[in-house]
C-alpha cells in the first residue's frame, strides 16, 4: 500500500488529465462497469505530475493513477483489468483462454499499435512545430497503417468486436486508438471494418461519451 496525498478524498479517484488517451481507457471502464469515481487533474501541461506527492503514488509520473480506498494503483491496462476483476465484470471474461486473449489485444494495443502513430500526431494533430519533417511524418503514418491492417483482419475474422461477440476491456482500449486513427487528418486507406467497429464503438454511451472531438 502506498500512502495517499494529504487531503485526498475517499472513494474510488482517477488521477490524470482527460486529455491523455489511458486515462481515458480507466473512465469508460469505469463507466461500463457502473462505478462511480472521482477525477483530479494530474499530467502536463495541466499539473506536473513530477512532485513529490504524486512521486509517492507513482514513480514514473505518470497517469493515469486509481485510488481505491487505501489500494493505489498505476498502469491503465492493471488499472481496467483490477476493475473487472474486483467488480466481476464480463468487460474481463471467466475462462483463462477469453482473458489471455482480451490480454493479448491490450498488450498489442499498447506495445505494437499506439508507437506507430507517434510522430504523425504530434503533426498533424497537435501541430507541434518540432514535427515537421514530411518524410519522419509519412513513415509514422505508413507504419500506423500496418498495423491497422492488422485490426482490420481481426475484426473481418470476428464480424463483431476484437475478441469475438462479446464486448469486452480490448475494445475499450483499441476504441480509443480507433479513434485516434481518425481524428488526425491525413488520407486513411479503406479499412470497412475498422470503420464498421468504430461506429459500433460510438453507439455505447461510454463510447461516445469518451470518443469525441474535444478527446482525440
Amino acid at each position: 500500500m502506498v500512502a495517499k496525498m494529504p487531503g485526498m478524498m475517499a472513494g474510488l479517484q482517477v488521477l490524470g488529465r482527460t486529455t491523455s488517451i489511458n486515462v481515458r481507457k480507466v473512465l469508460w471502464a469505469a463507466d461500463e462497469i457502473g462505478l462511480s469515481y472521482t477525477r483530479e487533474d494530474w499530467g502536463l501541461p495541466i499539473r506536473d505530475p513530477a512532485v513529490p506527492e504524486f512521486l509517492a503514488l507513482n514513480p514514473n509520473a505518470q497517469v493515469p493513477v486509481l485510488v481505491d480506498g487505501d489500494f493505489v494503483l498505476w498502469e491503465s491496462n492493471a488499472i481496467i483489468a483490477y476493475l473487472a476483476r474486483k467488480h466481476g465484470s464480463p468487460l474481463l471474461p471467466a475462462d483463462a483462454a477469453g482473458q489471455g486473449t482480451v490480454e493479448q489485444w491490450l498488450y498489442w494495443q499498447l506495445g505494437e499499435l499506439n508507437p506507430q502513430w507517434g510522430y504523425a500526431v504530434y503533426a498533424l494533430l497537435r501541430k507541434n512545430p518540432a514535427y515537421s519533417d514530411a518524410a519522419q511524418i509519412a513513415a509514422s503514418i505508413g507504419r500506423w497503417a500496418v498495423k491497422m491492417q492488422i485490426l482490420e483482419g481481426q475484426l473481418a475474422r470476428t464480424g463483431a468486436f476484437a475478441c469475438g461477440d462479446a464486448f469486452t476491456l480490448a475494445d475499450i482500449a483499441l476504441g480509443l486508438s480507433v479513434h485516434r486513427w481518425f481524428m488526425t487528418p491525413f488520407e486513411r486507406p479503406d479499412l470497412p471494418h475498422v470503420s464498421r467497429y468504430y461506429e459500433a464503438l460510438k453507439q455505447r454511451p461510454a463510447g461516445a461519451k469518451w470518443m469525441t472531438a474535444a478527446t482525440p
